[in-house]
């Protein structure tokens, strides 16, 4: 296990080294980021000054591999746009990020798999077609749609009930992670966002659940257990759900790097203070380092999540703990 670990470590390295590239190099080219800072009305003299303060008049040679180099170091450069350390801005909103992704993750889990349960043992069941249907629903509703209804039933025509907006007051908990679920009125701004978050990644869970449960179902091995005279909790949730479980903990693990990754959209519509809208802010100004940090960040997060998912497949399939 720990040279099977290593290995995939290793391989993530060309991995992240290739996304740097890319990111760099689409980034590098996009946008005026000296304009932008100076704004229209500046001399020349003060455009080349600004220039060769940020290192833009070098070759893009010599950038990409000092920028190489400093996020190696665990240093992305200063954010055009905001004029600090870029890995100051993203230790500042990651929590906030983290947060709602795992809150939103654990949602989806948690109503996913007990729907997708139930209607891969009773498909015909007037609940399990309701259930189908509203997975349907949740599929099909764009998230900015969702969030937009969701303001406008629980706080807008609730006069206020729910907070639109914000992530609410936060404490800080080791000196930098910040989290908001301490407090009541944090708790209550993390409804709606990691509702509209979780939407499509719960309903995906219900299908997909149920798509393997009836195909388990089927199988000889269940058969086989029922002519044992096995009880039926004991072959959907010991042996049905167990063998399950494989594709599904591919799917959970590759939404939860959707969820942090593409969280923009969400944090946009409730101004969440997190990775996404500081991203979307980022583009607006064509602030190349916070850019290029966020996808070496979410490279780094799919590269950890798959890893994550590769070893829980030893613990719910004894077929693979086999030897190479």
């Amino acid at each position: 296990m720990p040279w099977y670990v290593l290995s995939r470590l290793l391989q993530a390295v060309p991995v992240l080294l290739v996304v740097g590239f890319i990111a760099f190099a689409l980034f590098a080219f996009v946008g005026d980021p000296v304009t932008i800072m100076l704004g229209q009305d500046h001399t020349e003299a003060q455009r080349q000054a600004l220039v060769q303060h940020l290192g833009l008049d070098q070759p893009f040679v010599v950038r990409y591999a000092r920028f190489l180099w400093a996020a190696l170091h665990g240093d992305f450069g200063i954010s055009y746009r905001l004029g600090r350390p870029v890995s100051e801005l993203i230790a500042t909103r990651l929590p906030a990020t983290l947060e709602l992704a795992i809150v939103a993750s654990v949602l989806a889990i948690a109503v996913g798999v007990p729907m997708g349960v139930y209607t891969g043992i009773h498909p015909r069941a007037p609940l399990a077609r309701l259930f189908m249907a509203a997975s349907l629903a949740g599929v099909s509703l764009p998230t900015f749609l969702l969030g937009i209804l969701l303001i406008l039933a629980f706080s807008v025509g609730t006069g206020g009930w729910l907070p639109s907006f914000g992530r609410g007051p936060v404490v800080t908990v080791g000196g930098w992670w910040t989290t908001g679920l301490t407090s009541w009125a944090g708790l209550r701004a993390l409804v709606l966002p990691s509702i509209t978050l979780s939407l499509f990644q719960m309903t995906l869970i219900v299908r997909l659940v149920r798509t393997e449960m009836l195909e388990v179902l089927r199988s000889d091995y269940i058969r086989f257990a029922r002519a044992r005279g096995l009880a039926d909790r004991t072959i959907h949730f010991r042996h049905a759900l167990r063998n399950t479980l494989v594709p599904v903990i591919t799917i959970i693990g590759l939404q939860f790097g959707g969820i942090v990754a593409f969280s923009l959209v969400t944090e946009t519509v409730f101004q969440w203070p997190g990775m996404g809208l500081l991203l979307v802010q980022s583009v607006a100004a064509a602030d190349i380092p916070v850019m290029s940090a966020y996808l070496m960040l979410i490279a780094l997060v799919f590269v950890l999540i798959n890893l994550v998912a590769d070893l829980l497949y030893y613990a719910v399939d004894p077929r693979l703990r086999t030897a190479p």
